[in-house]
């Protein structure tokens, strides 16, 4: 039995061994850091480097007799023991450097980095070496785009097909689009596209007055919307305008689809930018965001000043909403409502082939728009009212995987809520750190909230926050559907 699951899985074991390997090669980066600043965490790297590209070398090796074109069964294979796996790796340098870290809390910490999620159970980051910091950051940098993406674009060089990995892993309900014919040219011109917001991001940041290290890794962690600082106090460490509105910027520039960005980019054109129609509700819903929760905040508290209001409104809807998750304010000052709605932003704001998170934007556009033609429906039965995006009409295929999706998101959210109830924590600190996870946002309410760490929840609570973040990240889908018995089934 065990061999014959070998035998059916040893072509993904295989790629699987590529990217562990890969993935350990990138460890070369903050190990280089750390060796040019001296900062004491070089020997945690080498030790990394070594066991994370020994154990995907010898992966890769064991199986390369068994290498062939991956399969929609291998690619969802693939991705969801990728995102299970590559935190054990990424925990390494964290738990050598961090001896008291236990290996749950390293997991969970290196699977919030990998997912962009920004939640942590480290205190006293401010004293962290830079190399640490770095790498905790550019996990999200990683992770923000998909490493199964980057190392899409190498695995044709291999004999190894990437269409169906590349389905499997980019967050958005129309999968089957692509921005060129061939899928690896489509994933390096969205890397190309990454980098060049990271390059562009992190010159501003310098120009704001950080030094060249902290604009990297604040730079990693707003392009990778992601939400880790190298500060306890967040984005509130710097307590500057200035890079508080970099931070927005990037993070809304982050938030909108990549694929309409290397449009733009590649047709020297804004016309991208118009036909998306994501876009109008992006930025309408954030308007509306903050126009309401500044008028809330202002008829609550007598004393709150509107301009310091409008700038710590307008960050927090921008950081919550893309699911960025930094912080420069403790909102928790703010009324319920009020911290309510920025984690209800979180859930679906994003746009879809972005770096955020939740059911993005498309979905619930889609969602919108079948909720109306039921009205209709309800009204006048025999009217036929195609649901519509950018005057196309979307379908039915589509309108079912939507709904499904949808239906499965509330699903774990319920069910996730309640298994972290029953181990014991209350239902607001559960509740919003399920939400929280699964939209890989970071910050949530009560005791996971903005100026709280995750640090004093028990093992089997982060386990299973760990969990929701890659479920989220892949969502949803693409993880469960490996625990399904019909999968296993030759």
């Amino acid at each position: 039995m065990a061999r014959a699951l070998f035998r059916a899985h040893a072509a993904p074991l295989n790629a699987l061994g590529l990217i562990i390997a890969i993935f350990g090669l990138l460890m070369l980066f903050p190990l280089a850091v750390s060796e040019y600043l001296d900062d004491g965490a070089a020997r945690s790297y080498d030790f990394a480097f070594l066991s994370t590209v020994a154990s995907g070398g010898a992966l890769y090796l064991l199986t390369r007799g068994h290498r062939r074109d991956l399969r929609i069964h291998d690619g969802f294979f693939l991705v969801a023991f990728t995102w299970l796996i590559l935190p054990v790796f990424g925990a390494l340098p964290l738990l050598s450097y961090l001896p008291g870290l236990s290996l749950i809390d390293a997991y969970f910490e290196a699977s919030s980095g990998l997912t962009a999620t920004g939640a942590t159970v480290l205190t006293g980051i401010d004293h962290l070496p830079v190399s640490i910091n770095l790498w905790r950051t550019f996990l999200h940098w990683i992770g923000g785009m998909g490493i199964i993406v980057l190392v899409v674009a190498i695995l044709p060089l291999l004999g190894i097909g990437g269409r169906q990995l590349f389905k499997a892993e980019v967050p958005t309900p129309m999968k089957e689009s692509s921005l060129t014919p061939r899928i690896a040219e489509t994933a390096k011109g969205l890397w190309v596209t990454y980098i060049l917001l990271t390059l562009s991001c992190h010159l501003s940041l310098l120009l704001t007055g950080l030094g060249g290290w902290d604009a990297l890794i604040m730079a990693f962690s707003i392009v990778g919307l992601g939400g880790f600082s190298n500060h306890d106090t967040s984005l509130g460490g710097y307590d500057s305008a200035e890079v508080e509105c970099v931070a927005m910027v990037f993070a809304l520039a982050s938030a909108l689809n990549f694929a309409t960005h290397y449009l733009a980019l590649s047709r020297r054109s804004f016309a991208p930018y118009l036909r998306d129609p994501e876009i109008p509700f992006f930025f309408g819903v954030l308007v509306l965001s903050v126009t309401l929760l500044v008028v809330y905040v202002m008829k609550t508290d007598a004393n709150a000043e509107f301009l310091l209001t409008l700038r710590r409104v307008a960050f927090h809807v921008v950081s919550l909403s893309t699911s960025l998750g930094l912080v420069a304010f403790d909102y928790s000052q703010w009324p319920a409502f009020v911290q309510i709605w920025l984690l209800f932003l979180c859930s679906f704001v994003a746009c879809s082939g972005s770096t955020g998170g939740g059911i993005k934007m498309m979905r619930a556009i889609i969602l919108y728009k079948q909720a109306l033609r039921e009205f209709v429906r309800a009204l006048h039965p025999n009217a036929v009212r195609p649901v519509r995006l950018s005057g196309q009409p979307v379908g039915e295929g589509v309108l079912h995987a939507v709904l499904g999706f949808s239906f499965m998101y509330m699903v774990s959210i319920v069910t996730l809520t309640l298994v972290l109830s029953a181990s014991g924590l209350d239902l607001v600190t559960a509740f919003s750190a399920v939400v929280a996870a699964i939209n890989n946002t970071g910050p949530g309410l009560a005791g996971v909230g903005p100026t709280m760490t995750y640090q004093g929840l028990g093992d089997f609570q982060t386990a299973v926050l760990a969990f929701t973040m890659i479920l989220g990240r892949l969502e949803i889908f693409t993880l469960l559907v490996v625990f399904t018995p019909a999968f296993w089934r030759r």
